[in-house]
């Protein structure tokens, strides 16, 4: 039986690439917008990555990606004081800009009334993915928070997740996760242990095989955790 759901928060809770566009676009309006926010995405995941595997720090990922921007937009090499007062500004775009998916909080009073333990698992800081759940207005609903600037490792690796288990009080056998990421997500909680579910707004056909359960809103997370499936079984494809 599964007790307890644990969410990732950037593009399964919070609509980050949409906050991110919003911010991105307003700082550099004369720029072809469509190209900007895609940029920014591919910029952000490279810097992020990098950040996760331990070769920059939070500040100095954040540098790569704006002094990287600015070089394309023809702005010439921004020195790291520059940078940073940029990315100071950019924050306040993007946090002004943060809002939850429209279902999400239905959702989570659902599950918190069905007795579930709720929680978050994410890879970034945790001062600044508390904040994000907090001015959401989700902080009562999603108590416990783990991310990888704590606990040193990040998703898809099985420690976090783990980690996140044990702060609940649940065996990873007796948890769900949800995440919009196939790999990083559903993937690496399902091969820790927990019932890996794989949130893909994107519409396109799911692929063959997929050994993880997939839904396209966290509208039918409740009911598939009704019929969740047994130990070591394959779901359907919806």
């Amino acid at each position: 039986m599964i007790a307890a759901v644990l969410f990732d928060l950037d593009g399964t809770l919070l609509d980050h690439e949409r906050a991110a566009a919003e911010a991105i676009t307003r700082s550099f309006p004369d720029a072809d917008p469509a190209w900007l926010a895609a940029r920014w995405r591919e910029l952000s995941e490279e810097a992020i990555d990098r950040y996760l595997a331990g070769e920059l720090s939070l500040a100095a990922q954040r540098r790569a990606r704006i002094v990287a921007l600015a070089g394309e937009l023809g702005l010439g090499d921004w020195d790291e004081a520059r940078a940073d007062a940029w990315f100071s500004g950019f924050l306040v775009s993007y946090e002004t800009a943060w809002r939850p998916f429209p279902e999400v909080r239905r959702v989570l009073e659902v599950l918190a009334g069905r007795g579930l333990r709720l929680g978050v698992i994410t890879n970034g800081d945790l001062g600044q993915q508390r904040t994000k759940i907090e001015r959401m207005g989700l902080a009562g609903l999603l108590p416990h928070v783990v991310a990888s600037s704590e606990t040193g490792t990040g998703k898809p690796a099985a420690g976090i997740f783990r980690d996140a288990c044990a702060g609940l009080g649940v065996g990873p056998a007796a948890a769900a996760y949800v995440g919009d990421r196939l790999i990083t997500d559903a993937q690496g909680a399902a091969a820790a242990g927990l019932t890996g579910v794989w949130l893909d707004r994107s519409g396109d056909p799911p692929p063959t095989g997929l050994e993880v359960a997939r839904i396209t809103s966290l509208d039918a997370l409740p009911g598939l955790l009704d019929a969740v499936s047994p130990p070591g079984g394959r779901w359907a494809a919806p």
